[in-house]
């Protein structure tokens, strides 16, 4: 234990068990060690501990770190915390200059610190996720600038496109997200180690040396704030959460298109599962995880902002319930982005039925409407001529480009021949040249600016 010297009892079991952390809080182990390590280098700085102490400490933390690697040293049950749990096996490595490594700093500060060096580092691994997602995105693309597909409104068809323009949606998306993650990473880059319990310290601590040598901006200005500060768990949850909803609604389109009734894709069969009884099923499982895990990532986060929400200055025993969450919620994000990864980057578009698919359902309507208006109609009469035509086609079974030009023209005389190539499939695409639009040297140019962006990964 780190305290019990008013305590004349020992804590009950069914108290200690509930109380303990160490059962998840040991993720943290190498950050408390490495938070410890500048620490004690600081004291002995600033001359509050000998050279010879900072040296045995530091020695006696590197071969805990080392043993636990190794597995000589295992994480056990007697311990309330991994604060605890290393202290405790540095007094017994070194002696009494281990009890000297917890000077000027309270388990408050140094969990906040622990939390704020895992944090910074998923951040990082998070990133590194979503950017390897990008790339298999951006070759997705890149082969598709001229592959054909119908886009959607209302989960009905509405105009032509192109995977590439498809999926270059979700390529904004993910961008976005790691716009987010980087954020989260600036704003919370400041070090609460040194804060104490809430009031700082009397002894001469270098709080922004510290700071450096832990890779932050520098130290937090405000100590109370600094160990009751969970803003950026529930940044980094925010974000794990929209990061699911893109990869959710991703997920759900994938499902769809394999499903019998579109069949645009093929999924590997490395990626699929089948059925118990039913021997011709191949079940796209991987996205439907996926999309079922965002709840739970929009659980964790809930669950973090009703714990904070009513928590008074400054630490409270609350905040250790920010621990499962985040570590649920940064495993489960990070195990969905390499899986969606790897399902994506394997399956197969059957382009052939996305194409014929595309030329089905009207999808060139507006394109017959803007042929009208190319040869003086106004937008508005155009918009009901092509309602009529539409509503003809259905009644008789028929897709635009199927009518024969007397049939079109029983319609509107304005209908020439030239209304085939201007409502086919290839056409209504490659016109659209605005940028953001599906038309290919549009794409081609967006796909430069991905791939400069790419290029600054590195």
């Amino acid at each position: 234990m780190l305290w019990g010297g008013r305590f004349t009892k020992k804590t009950d079991d069914e108290v200690f068990a509930f109380n303990e952390s160490l059962s998840f809080d040991n993720r943290l182990f190498h950050q408390d060690i490495d938070g410890s390590v500048a620490h004690v280098v600081m004291l002995e700085k600033q001359h509050i501990i000998t050279c010879e102490e900072k040296d045995a400490i530091v020695k006696g933390l590197t071969t805990i770190a080392d043993e636990v690697d190794k597995g000589i040293l295992e994480f056990s049950s007697e311990y309330e915390d991994v604060h605890s749990f290393v202290e405790a096996k540095l007094i017994e490595k070194i002696g009494d200059a281990g009890k000297k490594m917890h000077t000027g700093r309270s388990r408050n500060d140094q969990v906040a610190l622990d939390m704020k060096l895992y944090v910074r580092d998923e951040v990082v691994a998070i990133d590194d996720l979503v950017y390897d997602l990008l790339k298999v995105i951006y070759r997705i693309m890149d082969e598709n600038v001229e592959t054909y597909m119908p886009g959607f409104t209302h989960l009905q068809k509405a105009q032509p496109t192109t995977i590439a323009h498809h999926f270059g949606a979700y390529f904004e998306m993910f961008k976005r997200d790691r716009s987010r993650l980087t954020d989260i990473y600036k704003r919370m880059n400041y070090c609460p180690l040194g804060s104490g319990a809430m009031a700082g310290t009397t002894y001469p601590l270098d709080r922004e040396y510290v700071a450096s040598m832990l890779g932050f901006e520098g130290a937090t200005l405000n100590s109370m704030d600094s160990v009751s500060d969970r803003d950026y768990c529930i940044e980094l949850l925010s974000a794990l959460s929209t990061i699911m909803m893109h990869l959710s609604r991703f997920s759900e389109e994938i499902i769809m298109w394999n499903s019998n009734e579109y069949r645009f894709i093929e999924l590997d069969d490395a990626y699929s599962t089948g059925s118990s009884i039913m021997p011709q099923k191949k079940n796209p499982d991987i996205a439907e995880l996926v999309r079922g895990k965002t709840g739970r990532v929009y659980g964790d986060l809930m669950s973090m902002l009703t714990t904070m929400k009513g928590i008074p200055l400054a630490y409270n025993k609350d905040m250790q319930e920010d621990k499962e969450v985040t570590f649920d919620a940064i495993d489960t994000v990070k195990d969905c982005i390499h899986l969606f990864t790897g399902m994506i980057d394997t399956m197969k578009f059957r382009k052939d039925i996305m194409a014929k698919s595309a030329m089905n359902g009207f999808t060139n309507a507006t394109d017959a409407a803007d042929y009208l208006v190319k040869k003086g109609m106004p937008f508005r009469d155009a918009h009901g001529v092509i309602g009529r035509l539409v509503l003809y086609c259905i009644d008789n079974d028929k897709c635009i480009e199927d009518c024969s030009i007397e049939e079109l023209k029983g319609i509107d005389e304005m209908f020439e021949s030239d209304i085939y190539d201007a409502i086919s499939l290839k056409t209504c695409v490659e016109k659209r040249l605005t940028k953001g639009a599906p038309g290919p040297d549009t794409m081609r140019e967006i796909l430069k600016l991905h791939k400069a962006y790419l290029d600054k990964k590195n």
